[in-house]
């Protein structure tokens, strides 16, 4: 595999790319990229119809542009757009899993929370309000039966303002949303 310095100003993001970056995955990218660099090149599509547009990378160039930089590691391939589109998607998808008990006993939980982990994935659950992890003192076990819910960022306050809502009127939230589940399966 040859790897080849390109600009990132003649690169093009794929215009179906299907990846995003919460504002803290930007930090925790630009983190990352501070500390090591460009360790895992842009994939870069060399076909005819095809020619420079991003397969994979598309935030590690966004973020290392961001940083001031004008040029970036690249791996060249020659795909068809069908094979371009999979290839993009399998990058991002077929990665693995965490053995979370290899990150329990090799690692401290504080250095991963740093590193791009949420508390809640060890479970616990920070009361602290706050990006930053300076101490494990005030984190608490979560409780039994609870699940966690992800939302697209834009998504995150109005979800977060009703169930603060309905947590007010001691609504059992989880009868709701299973209510809506039924539902949904119903409709499909």
């Amino acid at each position: 595999m040859k790897i080849v310095e390109r600009k990132i100003d003649d690169l093009i993001g794929a215009e179906y790319n299907p990846r995003e970056l919460t504002d803290k995955q930007y930090k925790d990218l630009k983190d990352s990229l501070k500390r090591f660099g460009i360790v895992d090149p842009v994939i870069v599509n060399k076909h005819p119809e095809r020619m420079d547009i991003i397969v994979g990378g598309h935030q590690r160039s966004k973020v290392w542009k961001d940083l001031g930089n004008d040029m970036i590691s690249t791996v060249e391939v020659e795909l068809s757009p069908e094979k371009e589109k999979e290839l993009n998607v399998r990058l991002n998808k077929n990665t693995g899993q965490f053995d979370m008990d290899a990150l329990a006993n090799y690692f401290d939980t504080k250095d991963l929370v740093q590193w791009g982990f949420e508390p809640y994935e060890f479970g616990i659950v920070d009361d602290n309000d706050s990006d930053e992890i300076d101490s494990f003192d005030q984190i608490k076990p979560i409780e039994k039966n609870t699940i966690q819910i992800q939302f697209k960022e834009n998504d995150y306050q109005e979800a977060q303002d009703l169930i603060n809502y309905l947590n007010k009127k001691n609504a059992y939230i989880g009868g709701i949303i299973i209510q809506c589940l039924k539902n949904y399966k119903k409709n499909e």
